[in-house]
């Protein structure tokens, strides 16, 4: 397969610009940038796929070029039904730090990363408008797709004139960069055209591009939201073993198009990994695949091991085999309660693992409550802290699932 056989392949071109595009993408090395918005300090799931398509890019040998958008982050890129929440400078300043580090890690300081404020904090609203917006015919830029969705419910000036800022980027990158391509999500389909015109329009040559369709779960929903919340790249704001919960879980019917989407994996074994999928899937070999891979390159392969050992561990109920810190990890979610020692009907009582003593009962006649792994059925048994993990934790297990964590 060439470059570009590969990416149809993995299912990352939807839109293209240029002729020859598929020709420049397996000649020559070419420049291409990637860009985002610092709205948060954090790159999270779903700007992976991004990430990946560059670093395959780079991979093939193309010099990547990553924007943080400094000067767009000020405005907001428009969404389908409101206004972004406008964010301080100070806030910005700090998102751009923490993602310029992220992005410089996750490419082993091999990507140039570049920031569009320097190119535009000196530049004179009357100059832009001469040099960039007589170029752009107002019809033009109604008729784009997110822009034309707000016009009934109103949109203001500043996100009307956010298409042209992000298409100077592109010239600005064109002109002082040689960057001829840019790859971007689908929904940056519009911004990407209004560079291209520019290009043409202010240098008389064309420039290319592809979007990337957005990664969806089988319900629609956007690859790397849990409940709402992102699952971040950082691994202080999501760990590895949250991001290796979310990954082995993913639907079966949509992990091998993650694979290919999400992995450095060859297609021979992609190919391997869905037979498996097929005839086996209660062994989720694919699903650990995925998980292997993405977070051996976003953590680390100690992280990703450190991940495994926290399931496998609380799977089996062997709680006492983890750390205090690896706990944590591990019910990073759940807030734990002030425990102290003392009989463990009373303690079930007491800190609502159980309605009441006699419930409480049952539950350990039965067999149903383990505390930090151990199956108790004396209803004598104390809870003691000189038990507890580094003196720190008691876990109590009610049922197959229900965990409860204390903190003496």
């Amino acid at each position: 397969m060439t470059l570009f056989e590969e990416l149809q392949w993995r299912g990352l071109i939807k839109d293209t610009a240029g002729v020859d595009l598929a020709d420049k993408l397996n000649g020559e090395p070419i420049t291409f940038y990637w860009g985002t918005d610092p709205t948060a300090d954090s790159l999270h799931l779903g700007h992976y796929s991004s990430l990946v398509t560059a670093k395959r890019l780079a991979k093939a040998g193309h010099h990547p070029i990553l924007l943080c958008g400094g000067a767009t982050g000020l405005i907001g890129d428009p969404r389908p039904t409101a206004e972004r929440e406008i964010i301080s400078k100070e806030q910005l300043a700090k998102n751009l730090e923490g993602i310029q580090a992220q992005v410089s890690r996750i490419f082993d300081g091999k990507a140039e990363v570049v920031n569009n404020y320097d190119w535009f904090k000196g530049y004179e609203l009357t100059d832009f408008l001469r040099d960039v917006g007589k170029y752009i015919n107002i019809n033009y830029m109604l008729d784009k797709d997110i822009i034309r969705r707000r016009l009934e419910t109103g949109i203001t000036f500043a996100e009307f004139t956010y298409t042209l800022i992000q298409g100077y980027d592109f010239l600005w990158l064109y002109e002082n960069k040689g960057c001829i391509l840019q790859a971007e999500g689908s929904d940056q389909w519009g911004n990407i055209t209004t560079g291209l015109d520019l290009i043409k329009k202010k240098t008389g040559k064309d420039a290319y591009a592809f979007t990337m369709p957005l990664v969806l779960d089988k319900y629609g929903n956007k690859f790397g939201k849990s409940e709402g919340n992102a699952l971040w790249l950082d691994r202080n704001k999501t760990s590895s073993y949250e991001l290796y919960q979310y990954l082995i879980n993913v639907d079966d019917e949509m992990v091998i198009s993650y694979l290919k989407i999400f992995t450095f994996l060859t297609p021979e074994e992609i190919m391997e990994l869905e037979k498996s999928n097929n005839e086996n899937p209660h062994l989720r070999e694919a699903h650990k695949a995925l998980a292997r891979e993405i977070i051996t390159d976003l953590h680390g392969e100690e992280a990703y091991l450190e991940a495994v050992k926290i399931s496998e561990s609380l799977f089996s109920g062997n709680i006492k085999e983890l750390t205090a810190s690896q706990l944590e990890d591990a019910f990073k979610g759940l807030e734990p309660f002030e425990a102290k020692e003392g009989n463990l009907v009373e303690f079930l009582v007491e800190f609502g693992i159980c309605s009441s003593k006699r419930e409480a009962r049952e539950f350990i006649g039965n067999g149903s409550i383990s505390v930090n792994g151990d199956r108790i059925t004396d209803l004598d048994y104390q809870v003691l802290k000189s038990a507890s993990i580094e003196g720190k934790y008691v876990v109590v297990r009610r049922g197959k699932k229900k965990y409860f964590i204390g903190k003496f």
